[in-house]
């Protein structure tokens, strides 16, 4: 643990497994504490962990964490989070909108509560989360916002569309807020992986296998390069992990493989094959 967080306060989305739990376990070795946000208050086969889990973890680390279940569909849910943070810490340094919902198919073979799902989740979810903190991180003196999604790319809509609609909207979230809290020191950010990332939605959508996954420890890295960069000097950019670490002087990659042997290949959305499947290995 460097300690280059200490002091500091975080709070993560959907951080109850997966890129959550390793984000938020990331902060925790460098000194934060963090408000584990999430809606999974037990741990099931499918869908191992749970916040009460991944707070028992932070703690072993040494600092604090504080266990929330929140919908971050729902507007009073994430109102209480915001209150427990509040009253727990008093502060919040660093907001990660990491929850998320996936779906990648055609308009045509998009139910409708698919797509009200993609958007509560994944853009609205992100809305409100920010909204909700965004008082407390101005009173802490400016921080980072930081959202999970990829660059606006037009080109990447044909097979994801609905799916594609929600995460740029997270996107252009960073792009417009960056702008708005600029005066207050927030610096808001949209990072996004170059590979695909082993977690349980590409475990449980059997999205590839190791040979083209990544391990969360890329994701976690660019995170911290972020969040510990002054607000005034990254604010704005819808930002990949691998190029955003080369251009920090980041070189060695291979030890984010999670076969040892292969290099996953780049795929950006607009090299997922259209319904979604990465070929399996």
């Amino acid at each position: 643990m460097s300690g280059r967080l200490a002091g500091k306060v975080a709070v993560v989305t959907g951080a109850s497994r997966g890129i959550g739990r390793a984000v938020a376990l990331g902060f925790a070795r460098e000194g934060a504490a963090v408000a584990v946000a999430a809606k999974s208050v037990t741990s099931r086969e499918n869908l191992p962990g749970s916040i009460h889990t991944v707070a028992e973890e932070i703690e072993t680390l040494g600092v604090d964490a504080l266990p929330v279940r929140c919908d971050v569909r729902d507007e009073a849910s994430v109102e209480a989070l915001a209150d427990a943070v509040r009253e727990r810490f008093g502060r919040v340094d660093i907001v990660v909108n990491n929850a998320g919902a996936l779906w990648w198919q055609d308009v045509a073979d998009t139910p409708v509560k698919r797509f009200d799902l993609v958007m509560g989740v994944n853009v609205r979810g992100s809305f409100l989360v920010t909204r909700a903190l965004l008082p407390l991180l101005r009173e802490s003196g400016g921080g980072h916002v930081l959202v999970y999604s990829p660059p606006v790319d037009r080109a990447a809509l044909p097979g994801k569309v609905a799916y594609l609609i929600s995460k740029f909207g997270m996107t252009m979230l960073a792009e417009g807020l960056a702008e708005e809290e600029r005066e207050h020191g927030i610096a808001a950010n949209a990072l996004w992986p170059v590979t695909a990332i082993e977690s349980q939605a590409t475990i449980n959508y059997k999205l590839g296998g190791p040979k083209q996954w990544r391990k969360p420890d890329i994701l976690v890295d660019a995170t911290l390069e972020i969040v510990t960069t002054p607000p005034a000097e990254l604010t704005g950019r819808a930002l990949l992990d691998e190029d955003f670490l080369r251009e920090r002087g980041w070189t060695d990659f291979a030890k984010y493989r999670c076969d040892p042997d292969h290099e996953p290949p780049r795929m950006l959305p607009r090299d997922i094959p259209r319904r979604g499947l990465v070929p399996g290995s």
